[in-house]
């Protein structure tokens, strides 16, 4: 790729954080929508748990997939075909007559989302190879989700509220066309100078794995534990072949020799927990607001502001002090305030009082909005430039792997809980195994935290980046004979 005017990059930078925009506001507006979804399509609890899990267990499944494949054919190209099918599979989603076909048009809406924000990142990484200035282009990135979380409540609140749950989706419209014409345009393409080949059979067992795990989480109240057990069993398998087979492949969907640096191998799973809890809290929340409280869509959406807010305005702030200090001091912050939130809800109940309801949900607000930056900048920085778009992508699969087992576990929990009693006797008792999840998601957070940033694991990441930029020169010097 040349190197670009400041203008330009910045340019690029807006162009990229557009489809983070409309694939994060596709979750967050959902979210309100889903009691009004769950009314009017009849929706079961675990119904409403598969139209949020379809898009994210896609997204999941096909990222790496994605991220190899811009970096084989064309990151433009791959960026330009995510935008066209995502903003196809919006309006197919707003015209769905019933839950199923909802559910198999949000797959197809993240069929497109899985080419727009591991390729996105790989383009932002080679836009900005200054350390610093992509430190603050990531944060840059990363507050878009708070924009999203803040906008996305409301806008959404108020579309149910005024039309239906029908008009979420078509707020993706002028956004996607928007970024395709300035794609386009403006952003110049780019691959791999090595790209790795197709990964047919890793790619067979990583949705197999995804797919199996997270139906046998969703159905385990509904089916019971003895009828989904086969699913846990093809999971465990597919995990061991996964095991045995990535790392005997020249080119692997997933390179295992990535997980030999601590800070890679720890951003990886400080992503699954931190975004399991996202998933959780919001899934929780909207339930709570709207079929506890008895809140319209628009004020349960207002209600999410004090958690929307201080996202937006700490994700800046954790990319400068990524940039200056490192991720350690961020992703300590985001680890206290998080176990903080949650131990509120888990012990005080803290959904009861709007005092402590409010405390709650900034707090949490404050914990996402500073992990967010150090889970990127840590999976991209140490790993040779060629694999920006593999290491971006495993990043970002973590990110909605942890979305939709928060979703799956938090939901069945709930689900378990509740049974055939009221919601609104039953929710707060039902939802505290929850909060305890949670919980423990933002104490490994800290924890992982703390392990993944000292000096110890900055050797361990200089020794893994050596070690696969050795094996690329082989590879090229094989290549040429």
């Amino acid at each position: 790729m040349p190197e670009l005017s400041h203008r330009r990059r910045m340019l690029v930078l807006a162009i990229c954080c557009m489809s983070l925009l409309i694939v994060s506001l596709d979750n967050t507006v959902l979210n309100v929508a889903l009691p009004s979804m769950q009314r009017d399509l009849h929706a079961t609890t675990s119904g409403l748990q598969w139209t949020i899990d379809a898009y994210t267990l896609v997204l999941a499944s096909l990222l790496m997939l994605a991220g190899s494949t811009a970096d084989r054919i064309g990151r433009k190209r791959v960026f330009m075909a995510g935008l066209t099918v995502f903003t196809i599979g919006s309006v197919l989603c707003s015209l769905a007559p019933d839950l199923s076909l909802l559910v198999v048009f949000r797959m197809i809406q993240a069929v497109g989302g899985s080419m727009l924000n591991p390729v996105a990142m790989s383009i932002i990484t080679n836009t900005f190879t200054d350390t610093r200035e992509r430190a603050r282009a990531i944060g840059a990135w990363g507050a878009v989700v708070g924009i999203s979380m803040a906008a996305g409540p409301l806008v959404g609140g108020l579309l149910v509220q005024s039309v239906s749950w029908r008009a979420i989706f078509w707020i993706n419209l002028p956004i996607g066309l928007a970024a395709l014409l300035l794609t386009l345009r403006f952003v110049p393409e780019s691959r791999a100078p090595k790209a790795r080949r197709p990964d047919p059979a890793g790619q067979v067992l990583v949705i197999a794995l995804f797919g199996a795990l997270t139906y046998g989480i969703i159905q385990a109240p509904e089916s019971g534990t003895g009828s989904v057990a086969p699913y846990f069993v093809i999971a465990a398998l597919a995990l061991a072949a996964l095991l045995w087979y990535e790392p005997r492949r020249a080119e692997p969907l997933i390179d295992l020799r990535f997980f030999g640096s601590a800070p890679f191998s720890g951003a990886t799973v400080i992503a699954i927990c931190a975004f399991s809890a996202l998933g959780g809290f919001l899934f929780m929340s909207t339930l709570y607001l709207q079929n506890v409280r008895g809140l319209d869509a628009l004020h349960a959406g207002l209600w999410m502001l004090p958690m929307a807010v201080p996202t937006f305005l700490c994700a800046p702030l954790s990319g400068r002090l990524v940039g200056t200090r490192g991720p350690r001091v961020p992703l300590l912050i985001a680890g206290t305030a998080m176990t903080v939130s949650a131990v509120l809800f888990a012990v005080f109940e803290a959904e009861t009082s709007n005092v402590t309801l409010f405390l709650g949900y900034v707090l949490f607000g404050v914990g996402f909005g500073f992990v967010n930056a150090p889970i990127t900048n840590t999976a991209v920085s140490g790993m040779p430039r060629t694999q920006a778009g593999v290491a971006a992508a495993v990043a970002s699969t973590s990110r909605q792997l942890g979305q939709t087992l928060g979703v799956a576990v938090i939901g069945a929990v709930l689900a378990s809980g509740i049974g055939a009693s009221s919601y609104r006797a039953a929710f707060v008792s039902a939802a505290r195994p929850g909060w305890w999840i949670l919980t423990v998601c933002g104490v490994a957070v800290l924890v992982l935290g703390l392990l993944t940033s000292g000096r110890w694991a900055h050797r361990t990441a200089e020794r893994t980046a050596a070690r696969l930029e050795t094996s690329e020169i082989r590879q090229v010097v094989a290549a040429g004979r």
